[in-house]
């Protein structure tokens, strides 16, 4: 199970390594198809896969990132209200054939999935955004990795007794402090090569700081769905993993955290 995890780990980040450095079209390609495979995830867990409805979900996810490529950016609000009015005239029109819970889960899945997400990509178009997207993977990947360190050698605190029994008050501090200190050291060794950001190394400390503390409610929040649905994962798509959610689910709230970090801080 170890070689499995490991193995099947390098792979994700070799991909991820390499959708980041060429962006465009590989990484729109990557990020929606992350999110509909996700959103799927998310929909089956919650026991409205099979809903015909779920359907809308896909189509639209694919739709955002459409006007996202193609920098249609003055129409996203409005697809996001004609995706409500449209499910809440399917809503009225069908009923009852759909739970008023249902229809917010549909809702909730693509605010929280593709559309977070796609901040990946956002983040990639700023003039810096070739560098600046790396800290979206340092201040969620590294985090965790710090985390279980530090979590593992000094934790005796717990955070969330019931929802995450081995994450520890030391641990995400140590999560927070670790994906900063990363960023600052990466913020130096390319501070000669930015454009537009004014404080290369704080700006990357303290967007890592932060994307690292948003990044651990993301994963909590995965977790807390997991356990009131009774799940251990929310798939098997990845070998020693889990599902794409059980993956990516710290990055889906780290990738916007790091967006606004530099839009403020830069």
């Amino acid at each position: 199970m170890f070689f499995t995890r490991l193995i099947s780990g390098i792979g994700l980040l070799i991909v991820a390594i390499l959708a980041f450095y060429i962006g465009n079209l590989p990484l729109i390609i990557l990020s929606a198809l992350i999110s509909v495979i996700g959103l799927f995830e998310f929909y089956r867990a919650l026991g409205l896969d099979k809903k015909n409805i779920a359907y809308l979900g896909y189509a639209y996810s694919l739709i955002y990132y459409c006007l996202i490529y193609f920098k249609l950016n003055q129409y996203i609000f409005f697809s996001v209200i004609a995706f409500l009015l449209v499910i809440f005239a399917i809503y009225v029109f069908t009923f009852p054939k759909y739970k008023t819970e249902e229809i917010s889960l549909i809702f909730m899945g693509v605010m929280y999935i593709p559309i977070l997400f796609s901040y990946v990509y956002n983040t990639r178009t700023f003039d810096d955004g070739h560098y600046l997207a790396w800290l979206i993977l340092i201040s969620s990947w590294g985090s965790d990795t710090c985390a279980y360190a530090v979590g593992s050698l000094f934790g005796k605190h717990k955070i969330a007794p019931v929802l995450s029994p081995k994450k520890s008050v030391e641990g995400s501090i140590g999560g927070v402090l670790g994906a900063a200190l990363i960023g600052g050291i990466f913020g130096a060794i390319l501070s000669g090569h930015f454009i537009s950001t004014l404080s290369p190394v704080f700006t990357c400390a303290a967007s890592c700081a932060i994307g690292s503390v948003i990044s651990q409610v993301g994963d909590a929040l995965a977790s807390a769905i997991k356990r009131n649905h009774n799940i251990k994962d929310y798939g098997n798509l990845i070998p020693g993993h889990g599902g794409i959610l059980d993956r990516f689910d710290s990055m889906i709230f780290t990738a916007p955290a790091i967006f606004f970090a530099i839009y403020f801080l830069g």
